[in-house]
Protein backbone atom coordinates (compact mmCIF):
# COMPACT_ATOMS: atom_id res chain seq x y z
CA UNK A 1 0.00 0.00 0.00
CA UNK A 2 2.61 2.26 0.87
CA UNK A 3 4.63 1.39 -2.33
CA UNK A 4 1.66 2.17 -4.73
CA UNK A 5 0.82 5.49 -2.73
CA UNK A 6 4.26 6.44 -3.37
CA UNK A 7 4.16 5.68 -6.98
CA UNK A 8 0.78 7.85 -7.25
CA UNK A 9 2.26 10.53 -5.41
CA UNK A 10 5.20 10.60 -7.54
CA UNK A 11 3.20 10.46 -10.98
CA UNK A 12 0.79 13.37 -9.37
CA UNK A 13 4.46 15.60 -9.25
CA UNK A 14 5.08 14.17 -12.79
CA UNK A 15 2.05 15.75 -14.10
CA UNK A 16 2.16 18.96 -12.07
CA UNK A 17 5.34 19.33 -13.59
CA UNK A 18 4.09 18.78 -17.03
CA UNK A 19 1.44 20.88 -16.88
CA UNK A 20 3.63 23.56 -15.74
CA UNK A 21 5.55 23.00 -18.35
CA UNK A 22 2.68 23.22 -20.93
CA UNK A 23 1.80 26.42 -19.12
CA UNK A 24 5.36 27.91 -19.64
CA UNK A 25 5.18 27.04 -23.28
CA UNK A 26 1.63 29.39 -23.96
CA UNK A 27 3.59 32.00 -21.53
CA UNK A 28 6.96 31.83 -23.74
CA UNK A 29 4.78 32.34 -27.37
CA UNK A 30 3.15 34.97 -26.01
CA UNK A 31 6.60 36.77 -24.93
CA UNK A 32 8.02 35.98 -27.96
CA UNK A 33 4.61 37.41 -30.15
CA UNK A 34 4.77 40.53 -27.77
CA UNK A 35 9.01 40.94 -28.18
CA UNK A 36 8.52 40.65 -31.77
CA UNK A 37 7.31 43.88 -32.42
CA UNK A 38 9.95 46.19 -30.67
CA UNK A 39 12.76 43.65 -32.38
CA UNK A 40 11.10 44.78 -35.65
CA UNK A 41 11.33 48.30 -34.75
CA UNK A 42 15.27 47.85 -33.33
CA UNK A 43 15.94 46.06 -36.61
CA UNK A 44 14.20 48.40 -39.21
CA UNK A 45 15.85 51.52 -37.54
CA UNK A 46 18.97 50.30 -37.50
CA UNK A 47 19.07 49.74 -41.53
CA UNK A 48 17.62 53.17 -41.78
CA UNK A 49 20.50 54.46 -39.39
CA UNK A 50 23.18 52.12 -41.49
CA UNK A 51 21.67 54.38 -44.52
CA UNK A 52 21.56 57.93 -43.04
CA UNK A 53 25.37 57.38 -41.55
CA UNK A 54 26.16 56.13 -45.71
CA UNK A 55 24.91 59.61 -46.78
CA UNK A 56 26.46 61.21 -44.14
CA UNK A 57 29.99 59.95 -45.28
CA UNK A 58 29.20 61.36 -48.52
CA UNK A 59 28.39 64.79 -47.55
CA UNK A 60 31.63 64.97 -45.59
CA UNK A 61 33.44 63.59 -48.52
CA UNK A 62 32.25 65.96 -51.00
CA UNK A 63 32.88 68.62 -48.16
CA UNK A 64 36.70 67.16 -47.55
CA UNK A 65 38.78 70.64 -47.93
CA UNK A 66 36.35 71.99 -45.49
CA UNK A 67 37.95 69.97 -42.34
CA UNK A 68 41.69 69.60 -41.49
CA UNK A 69 43.49 66.18 -42.25
CA UNK A 70 42.92 65.49 -38.10
CA UNK A 71 39.09 66.43 -38.09
CA UNK A 72 38.55 64.39 -41.45
CA UNK A 73 40.70 61.37 -39.92
CA UNK A 74 38.39 61.55 -36.06
CA UNK A 75 35.18 61.65 -38.39
CA UNK A 76 36.20 58.79 -40.52
CA UNK A 77 37.04 56.87 -36.95
CA UNK A 78 33.38 57.79 -35.72
CA UNK A 79 31.56 57.16 -39.08
CA UNK A 80 33.26 53.62 -38.89
CA UNK A 81 32.42 52.60 -35.48
CA UNK A 82 28.86 54.21 -35.80
CA UNK A 83 28.44 51.49 -38.89
CA UNK A 84 30.34 48.80 -37.63
CA UNK A 85 27.84 49.14 -34.16
CA UNK A 86 24.95 49.37 -36.60
CA UNK A 87 25.81 46.23 -38.59
CA UNK A 88 26.19 44.36 -34.98
CA UNK A 89 22.61 45.51 -34.05
CA UNK A 90 21.03 44.75 -37.06
CA UNK A 91 22.85 41.31 -37.11
CA UNK A 92 22.02 40.57 -33.64
CA UNK A 93 18.41 41.84 -34.12
CA UNK A 94 17.69 39.33 -36.97
CA UNK A 95 19.09 36.71 -35.24
CA UNK A 96 17.36 37.33 -31.93
CA UNK A 97 13.83 38.49 -34.72
CA UNK A 98 14.91 34.12 -36.35
CA UNK A 99 14.26 33.25 -32.57
CA UNK A 100 11.47 34.24 -31.97
CA UNK A 101 9.66 33.50 -35.08
CA UNK A 102 10.83 30.19 -34.31
CA UNK A 103 9.44 29.89 -31.33
CA UNK A 104 6.17 31.24 -32.79
CA UNK A 105 6.14 29.29 -35.57
CA UNK A 106 6.37 25.88 -33.14
CA UNK A 107 4.09 26.88 -30.90
CA UNK A 108 1.22 27.63 -33.11
CA UNK A 109 1.68 24.53 -35.10
CA UNK A 110 -1.31 22.08 -34.38
CA UNK A 111 -0.60 18.74 -32.36
CA UNK A 112 0.81 16.30 -34.86
CA UNK A 113 1.14 18.52 -37.81
CA UNK A 114 4.10 17.93 -40.21
CA UNK A 115 5.81 21.08 -41.32
CA UNK A 116 9.13 20.99 -44.12
CA UNK A 117 11.21 22.31 -41.76
CA UNK A 118 14.70 24.12 -41.90
CA UNK A 119 16.12 21.16 -39.65
CA UNK A 120 19.40 22.90 -39.25
CA UNK A 121 17.52 26.04 -37.85
CA UNK A 122 15.65 24.53 -35.57
CA UNK A 123 18.20 21.96 -34.06
CA UNK A 124 20.60 25.08 -33.70
CA UNK A 125 18.33 27.30 -31.85
CA UNK A 126 17.46 24.26 -29.60
CA UNK A 127 21.04 23.56 -28.81
CA UNK A 128 21.90 26.86 -27.80
CA UNK A 129 18.60 27.48 -25.60
CA UNK A 130 19.43 23.81 -24.29
CA UNK A 131 22.93 25.15 -22.82
CA UNK A 132 21.41 28.78 -21.63
CA UNK A 133 18.76 26.97 -19.97
CA UNK A 134 21.99 24.40 -18.23
CA UNK A 135 23.76 27.83 -17.62
CA UNK A 136 20.95 29.60 -16.05
CA UNK A 137 20.42 26.83 -13.43
CA UNK A 138 24.29 26.46 -12.83
CA UNK A 139 26.47 29.65 -13.50
CA UNK A 140 29.59 27.26 -12.92
CA UNK A 141 28.56 25.21 -15.95
CA UNK A 142 30.48 25.15 -19.54
CA UNK A 143 31.04 23.44 -22.68
CA UNK A 144 32.63 23.74 -25.85
CA UNK A 145 29.67 22.90 -28.21
CA UNK A 146 31.14 21.86 -31.73
CA UNK A 147 28.57 22.40 -34.60
CA UNK A 148 28.64 21.04 -38.66
CA UNK A 149 25.44 21.25 -40.05
CA UNK A 150 25.70 20.16 -43.80
CA UNK A 151 24.58 23.11 -45.99
CA UNK A 152 21.74 23.18 -48.93
CA UNK A 153 19.89 20.21 -46.61
CA UNK A 154 16.11 20.06 -48.48
CA UNK A 155 13.26 20.76 -45.45
CA UNK A 156 12.40 17.86 -43.50
CA UNK A 157 8.78 17.23 -43.15
CA UNK A 158 8.37 16.85 -39.12
CA UNK A 159 6.04 17.81 -36.50
CA UNK A 160 8.29 20.80 -34.96
CA UNK A 161 7.67 20.93 -31.64
CA UNK A 162 8.04 17.35 -31.19
CA UNK A 163 11.19 16.78 -32.70
CA UNK A 164 12.35 20.04 -30.52
CA UNK A 165 11.54 18.15 -27.70
CA UNK A 166 14.06 15.06 -28.78
CA UNK A 167 16.76 17.63 -28.93
CA UNK A 168 16.20 19.77 -25.97
CA UNK A 169 15.76 16.59 -24.07
CA UNK A 170 19.26 14.59 -25.55
CA UNK A 171 21.01 17.61 -25.37
CA UNK A 172 20.05 18.37 -21.44
CA UNK A 173 20.98 14.85 -20.96
CA UNK A 174 24.66 15.68 -22.47
CA UNK A 175 24.93 19.14 -20.30
CA UNK A 176 24.00 17.00 -16.93
CA UNK A 177 26.67 14.44 -18.38
CA UNK A 178 29.40 16.43 -19.10
CA UNK A 179 28.86 18.75 -16.18
CA UNK A 180 28.63 15.87 -13.75
CA UNK A 181 32.12 14.22 -15.43
CA UNK A 182 33.45 17.75 -14.95
CA UNK A 183 32.97 17.49 -10.97
CA UNK A 184 34.04 14.01 -10.79
CA UNK A 185 37.30 13.36 -12.80
CA UNK A 186 40.60 14.08 -11.81
CA UNK A 187 41.86 14.74 -14.87
CA UNK A 188 43.15 18.20 -15.06
CA UNK A 189 42.79 18.52 -19.43
CA UNK A 190 39.66 17.22 -19.24
CA UNK A 191 37.23 19.23 -21.48
CA UNK A 192 33.49 19.29 -21.69
CA UNK A 193 32.40 18.79 -25.40
CA UNK A 194 29.28 18.20 -26.98
CA UNK A 195 29.38 17.57 -30.43
CA UNK A 196 26.35 18.26 -33.06
CA UNK A 197 26.33 17.14 -36.64
CA UNK A 198 23.58 17.15 -39.25
CA UNK A 199 23.85 15.75 -42.18
CA UNK A 200 21.99 14.46 -45.35
CA UNK A 201 21.84 10.67 -46.13
CA UNK A 202 20.33 8.93 -48.62
CA UNK A 203 16.26 9.75 -48.25
CA UNK A 204 17.05 10.53 -44.27
CA UNK A 205 19.02 13.28 -42.24
CA UNK A 206 21.52 12.38 -39.95
CA UNK A 207 21.53 13.92 -36.33
CA UNK A 208 24.11 12.91 -33.98
CA UNK A 209 24.29 14.68 -30.24
CA UNK A 210 27.23 13.25 -29.07
CA UNK A 211 29.18 14.00 -25.19
CA UNK A 212 32.65 13.20 -23.66
CA UNK A 213 30.86 12.42 -20.50
CA UNK A 214 30.41 10.10 -18.02
CA UNK A 215 28.98 7.19 -20.44
CA UNK A 216 26.02 5.18 -19.14
CA UNK A 217 26.49 1.59 -17.56
CA UNK A 218 24.69 -1.43 -18.90
CA UNK A 219 22.51 -1.83 -15.96
CA UNK A 220 21.37 1.89 -17.05
CA UNK A 221 20.95 1.04 -20.89
CA UNK A 222 18.89 -1.31 -20.12
CA UNK A 223 16.04 0.63 -18.66
CA UNK A 224 16.73 3.30 -20.80
CA UNK A 225 13.80 3.99 -22.47
CA UNK A 226 11.68 3.07 -19.56
CA UNK A 227 9.23 6.22 -18.31
CA UNK A 228 9.82 7.50 -14.59
CA UNK A 229 13.16 5.91 -14.16
CA UNK A 230 16.39 8.39 -14.02
CA UNK A 231 19.25 8.21 -12.68
CA UNK A 232 19.67 11.99 -11.23
CA UNK A 233 18.53 13.44 -8.20
CA UNK A 234 14.62 14.00 -7.19
CA UNK A 235 13.52 17.71 -9.13
CA UNK A 236 16.32 17.05 -11.88
CA UNK A 237 14.72 14.68 -14.06
CA UNK A 238 11.41 12.95 -14.64
CA UNK A 239 12.77 9.92 -15.86
CA UNK A 240 10.36 10.58 -19.00
CA UNK A 241 12.79 12.66 -21.83
CA UNK A 242 13.94 9.50 -23.63
CA UNK A 243 11.02 7.40 -23.81
CA UNK A 244 9.23 10.43 -25.54
CA UNK A 245 12.28 10.96 -27.59
CA UNK A 246 11.97 7.77 -28.84
CA UNK A 247 8.43 7.36 -29.41
CA UNK A 248 8.93 10.91 -31.54
CA UNK A 249 11.40 9.74 -33.30
CA UNK A 250 10.25 6.22 -33.84
CA UNK A 251 6.66 5.88 -33.97
CA UNK A 252 5.69 9.58 -34.75
CA UNK A 253 8.26 9.84 -37.61
CA UNK A 254 9.04 6.74 -38.68
CA UNK A 255 12.95 6.48 -37.75
CA UNK A 256 15.54 5.35 -35.52
CA UNK A 257 16.97 6.43 -32.39
CA UNK A 258 20.37 4.97 -31.78
CA UNK A 259 22.41 5.12 -28.58
CA UNK A 260 26.36 3.86 -28.40
CA UNK A 261 28.16 4.83 -25.05
CA UNK A 262 31.08 3.60 -23.20
CA UNK A 263 31.12 4.32 -19.24
CA UNK A 264 33.75 7.62 -18.64
CA UNK A 265 34.32 8.12 -22.32
CA UNK A 266 31.58 9.01 -24.30
CA UNK A 267 27.75 8.94 -24.92
CA UNK A 268 26.22 9.04 -28.70
CA UNK A 269 22.48 9.64 -29.80
CA UNK A 270 22.06 9.24 -33.54
CA UNK A 271 18.46 10.35 -35.07
CA UNK A 272 17.56 8.95 -38.47
CA UNK A 273 14.38 10.46 -39.95
CA UNK A 274 12.56 10.06 -43.46
CA UNK A 275 12.88 13.57 -45.04
CA UNK A 276 9.58 12.87 -46.53
CA UNK A 277 6.52 11.42 -44.40
CA UNK A 278 4.89 8.94 -46.51
CA UNK A 279 2.41 8.07 -44.05
CA UNK A 280 1.09 9.47 -41.17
Amino acid sequence: MNDSQSEIDYLKKQISKQEKMASLGLLSAGIAHEIQNPLNFVINFSVSSARLLRDLKEIIDESADAFSEEQKNELQEILTDLQNNMRKIEANGNRASSIVKGILLYSRGKENEYIPTNLAQLTKEYVWLSFHAARANNKSFNVSIVEHYEEGLPPACVIPQDFSRVVLNLMSNACYAVYHKSQQTKDLHYKPTICIELKHEGDSVRLVIEDNGTGISEEVQSHLYTPFYTTKPIGEGTGLGLAISKSIVERKHHGQLIMETAVGEFTRFTILIPIKQTSH
